[in-house]
C-alpha cells in the first residue's frame, strides 16, 4: 500500500523534526519533503504530489494563510492541517476561509497529530480538541461570508494601526495603553473603522486585515 505522502512546511527546523518524527513512528505515513517558508513550499509542490500538507500560519515571505488559498485554487486535491499556536476564533475564520481541512494547535500534536491526519484522511474535518465546540462547528459548517472588498486606504495611519492590534487578539485597553490614548479615543477610532469598512464585527474587521495585507503576522 503505498504511504500516505505528508509536506512539512514551518519555519522552524526544530519544530519540523519534532513532527518528522511523530509521523515515521506510524505506518502508513511518510514525510515525503519539507519547507521553511511559503515560497519554498510552492516551489516543492511543482514536482510533488503529497496527499496533505502541514502549514504553519506563521511563515516568512508568504504566510500559510496566503499559501493556503494558492495551493487550494492550484492542487484542490491536497489537503491541508494547518499547525498554529493560535486559539483566538479570528484566525480559525480566515483559516477556514482559505479552505483548510484541519487546524491543529501545536501544544497539542504530540497527543492529537496522528488522530488529525487520519480523520483529514477519511475525509473528515479536524480541529484541536482545546478548542470549543463552536468553533468545531465552524470547521464542519465553513464560513462563506463574502470578504470585504473596500480598499484600506480608507483608512488614516492610527486607525490601522488600531487595526493591527486587534487582529492579534488586544482589547481596547491595551490599545489604548499601547498607543498612549484613551479607551475612549480607541472606541471611537474603532466606530470609524467598522462604519467606513461596512463591518459587522471584529470577526471581519480581522479577515478584512489579513486578506488586504495591514498585519503583518509574526510570531
Amino acid at each position: 500500500m503505498t504511504p500516505y505522502g505528508v509536506v512539512l512546511a514551518d519555519d522552524h527546523v526544530l519544530i519540523r523534526q519534532g513532527i518528522r518524527r511523530i509521523i515515521q513512528e506510524h505506518q502508513g505515513l511518510e514525510v515525503i519533503g519539507e519547507a521553511r517558508d511559503g515560497l519554498e513550499l510552492l516551489d516543492f509542490l511543482k514536482t510533488a504530489e503529497p496527499a496533505l500538507v502541514l502549514l504553519d500560519i506563521n511563515m516568512p515571505r508568504l504566510s500559510g494563510l496566503e499559501v493556503s488559498k494558492i495551493i487550494k485554487t492550484r492542487y484542490p486535491q491536497i489537503k491541508i492541517l494547518m499547525l498554529t499556536m493560535y486559539k483566538n476564533q479570528e484566525y480559525l475564520h480566515v483559516a477556514l476561509e482559505a479552505g483548510v481541512e484541519g487546524y491543529l494547535l501545536k501544544e497539542d500534536a504530540d497527543t492529537e497529530l496522528i488522530k488529525a491526519i487520519n480523520t483529514i484522511r477519511s475525509g473528515r474535518n479536524y480541529v484541536s480538541a482545546l478548542l470549543s465546540q463552536e468553533l468545531t462547528d465552524l470547521l464542519v459548517t465553513r464560513n462563506r461570508t463574502k470578504r470585504q472588498k473596500t480598499q484600506p486606504e480608507l483608512l488614516t495611519g492610527r486607525e490601522k494601526e488600531i487595526v493591527q492590534l486587534i487582529t492579534i487578539g488586544q482589547t481596547n485597553l491595551e490599545i489604548a495603553e499601547a498607543l498612549f490614548i484613551s479607551v475612549r479615543t480607541v472606541q471611537h477610532h474603532r466606530a470609524n473603522i467598522m462604519r467606513k469598512l461596512k463591518l459587522k464585527n471584529t470577526v471581519e474587521m480581522v479577515r478584512f486585515a489579513i486578506h488586504h495585507g495591514l498585519v503583518g503576522l509574526q510570531h
